[in-house]
């Protein structure tokens, strides 16, 4: 394992330059954005955004990720035979441990191995702690809310169905995003070449994959759509997989202190500076991170038929889950139970958009007073260590229920990307 580098100063994302058109996002649009936000926003003090602001918002959906974008050039340019395993060696081993590294790669590498001032390991491992602790309830509201209302994002919706979205499934896709976020809230993940940091820059290299592959096809419509996986699609994928789970399971019981809410905070924002998002949308604070969920979920929402397309097969997949006891009736039930938490966060106009029955909230109802219990048996000496180890059980075995065992971050991407 190399040490990792320090930077006096956090790198500054590089300039950008727009495309010709940008996508029209304005105050009067069509909206859909979960009840429980547009109650929180106010609350914290946060508004819609101003029409600047969504001119600013609708700017950054023609903005990639230019580090890594130059990166997967070259990498096409020298053969993905050659460069790939290159690049995988760097990840695990670190950019030191090649001689004579290629220029492109030892520059992309410097630059994610130079670790900012702002990082702190100690917040960052308090913030996994709590994110553990959130077991399957909190994967149900990423997967339930923030995922499934996510389909109501016609742009990023156009570029999963030309990643072979509707072939390879749902399932599939939040199986490897779950099994990013936990790589990332696993002990020490973050750590240079840890599971986690590892995790994060493949993921950052499939984006670039997709944004390359996606933006080339001759019907991907940019003055309408920007460009696949922009800067506001990658902020929402961010904190809809790592903030949006610890603020959804309140609703559930499972309420923490104002320090472990900053601490997931300042996890998410070193995760999304390793994943290429720009500063703007890395949450300096839990509120922060609600302002960036705020924005982009306005920016964002504009659904379309893509909504249905994509939501309706997603409500099914528990119908196919691997229940080892009484399977055809568990499936059932926990169809009905993540509709419920679909339904109890989104609310009913939220259905309709996406196609969806609404159904009474009624699996939150039932977990509320078993996690109050939780919540505050977790502030006891050693509780949080406990509530980590079994929310990080709990999770686990989700995963197994949805896929049979683990699921490989990027390996949906590979037929499309061919790598």
């Amino acid at each position: 394992m190399t040490t990792a580098r320090v930077a006096t100063t956090p790198p500054q994302a590089p300039p950008s330059t727009p495309a010709p058109t940008i996508p029209s996002r304005h105050p009067d649009g069509p909206c859909k954005i979960p009840i429980g936000l547009r109650r929180v926003g106010p609350l914290l003090g946060l508004r819609k955004p101003d029409r600047e602001l969504f001119r600013h918002l609708g700017e950054l959906l023609t903005i990639g990720d230019e580090p890594a974008d130059r990166l997967v050039e070259w990498m096409h340019t020298a053969g993905m035979a050659r460069s790939r395993p290159l690049f995988e060696r760097a990840l695990v081993n670190g950019i030191d441990s090649i001689d004579d590294a290629p220029a492109p790669l030892r520059e992309f590498f410097t630059e994610v191995e130079t670790v900012p001032t702002w990082v702190d390991r100690d917040l960052i491992e308090k913030g996994a702690r709590v994110m553990r602790s959130g077991g399957a309830d909190g994967l149900y509201v990423a997967r339930d809310v923030a995922l499934l209302g996510g389909y109501q994002f016609a742009g990023f919706n156009q570029t999963l169905l030309r990643t072979g979205a509707l072939e390879k499934g749902s399932n599939t896709r939040f199986a490897e995003t779950t099994q990013w976020a936990t790589d990332v809230i696993t002990e020490n993940g973050l750590l240079p070449q840890g599971i986690g940091y590892r995790s994060t820059l493949r993921v950052r290299l499939i984006h670039a994959m997709v944004r390359r592959h996606v933006a080339a096809l001759p019907d991907w419509d940019s003055d309408t759509w920007g460009l696949p996986i922009n800067q506001t699609d990658m902020a929402a994928t961010l904190v809809g997989a790592l903030v949006s789970p610890s603020l959804g399971v309140v609703m559930m019981g499972l309420v923490n202190r104002p320090s472990e809410y900053d601490a997931v905070a300042h996890l998410t924002r070193y995760a999304g500076w390793l994943l290429g998002v720009q500063d703007e949308f890395l949450p300096t604070g839990f509120r922060d991170a609600i302002r960036v969920l705020l924005q982009t979920s306005y920016v964002l929402s504009t659904p379309d038929e893509t909504t249905k397309q994509l939501s309706v097969p997603m409500a099914d997949d528990p119908l196919q889950w691997n229940y080892s006891r009484f399977p055809k009736l568990r499936r059932k039930i926990a169809r009905a139970q993540h509709l419920s938490v679909t339904s109890g966060f989104l609310g009913p106009a939220a259905m309709r958009t996406l196609g969806l029955p609404f159904v009474p909230p009624w699996y939150p109802a039932i977990r509320f007073p078993v996690n109050i219990i939780r919540s505050v048996q977790a502030q006891r000496p050693g509780g949080r260590e406990r509530a980590a180890i079994r929310g990080a059980a709990e999770q686990r075995e989700f995963m197994r229920i949805m896929t049979g065992g683990e699921a490989t971050v990027g390996h949906a991407a590979k037929e499309i990307t061919g790598h």
